[in-house]
């Protein structure tokens, strides 16, 4: 098991691509300290115990809303209370919005920063304190391929993970010379709910001509990135950005 003996802490657990990250960490053998904004989500609790019962690992959720910013304190808290070191911290929380330059509000803007950047900043200045102690950690920011393709009216999306790429790249030269690794992952269009609409559209049928091997992502496809750029496996790689998008 790749991540046996580590512990990980991931946001945005309880979404399509989260509970693949969840349940792919539990099968590799990480304890998990799952961050999402509705911890009584009874269908995510489901889950969340069908894993513990079929790995035997730990796993925790934790209340975190990345629009309200105590609750990065209180998680960070709250976790520290089990006096443990944390290995992993998978970035997976975000928002995104769509609108043409024009047609873009300034609050619009400062909103989707404030999910997509400030608060993903903030959370990880606070948890670098735990993630710090341990002797290989590794911190996976999931950013999108939107932030260098910049596709037609996703400018505040797509400068708002542009921003997440400059801070992998600068984060991972100030904590290398810690043995902490920062890298990001840039899916694609990916087979989840939000997807579902934007594939019975014109916009689609052009975007998929572009991708060479002419699909779309399984979440299966993007988290076994995210669970290698976790694991030890990947122990050289830092301060990448890993485009995972079928060729485009």
């Amino acid at each position: 098991m790749q991540l046996k003996d580590k512990v990980a802490v991931i946001t945005g657990a309880s979404g399509d691509i989260g509970k693949k990250i969840l349940e792919e960490f539990s099968k590799e053998g990480a304890d998990i300290y799952a961050l999402v904004r509705n911890i009584d989500d009874k269908d995510f609790i489901n889950y969340k115990e069908n894993l513990i019962s079929t790995n035997k690992n730990k796993i925790k959720i934790v209340h975190l809303d990345l629009e309200k910013e105590e609750t990065i304190k209180s998680s960070f808290e709250l976790i520290k209370k089990d006096n443990i070191k944390i290995d992993i911290l998978v970035n997976n929380a975000g928002s995104i919005t769509n609108s043409l330059f024009q047609m873009t509000s300034l609050n619009s803007i400062k909103s989707i920063f404030e999910v997509n950047f400030f608060s993903q900043f903030l959370l990880t200045q606070t948890y670098l304190k735990l993630i710090s102690k341990s002797k290989n950690g590794s911190i996976v920011f999931v950013s999108s391929n939107s932030s260098i393709e910049n596709p037609v009216g996703r400018c505040a999306y797509s400068a708002s993970k542009a921003a997440i790429n400059s801070l992998t790249m600068t984060l991972s030269k100030e904590m290398g010379i810690k043995n902490l690794r920062v890298n990001a992952i840039l899916p694609g269009l990916t087979d989840t709910k939000m997807a579902k609409n934007f594939t019975k559209t014109e916009a689609f049928e052009e975007y998929i001509k572009n991708v060479s091997i002419n699909r779309i992502a399984k979440t299966s496809e993007i988290v076994n990135v995210i669970v290698f750029l976790a694991s030890d496996k990947s122990s050289y790689i830092n301060g990448q950005l890993i485009k995972v998008d079928g060729g485009r």
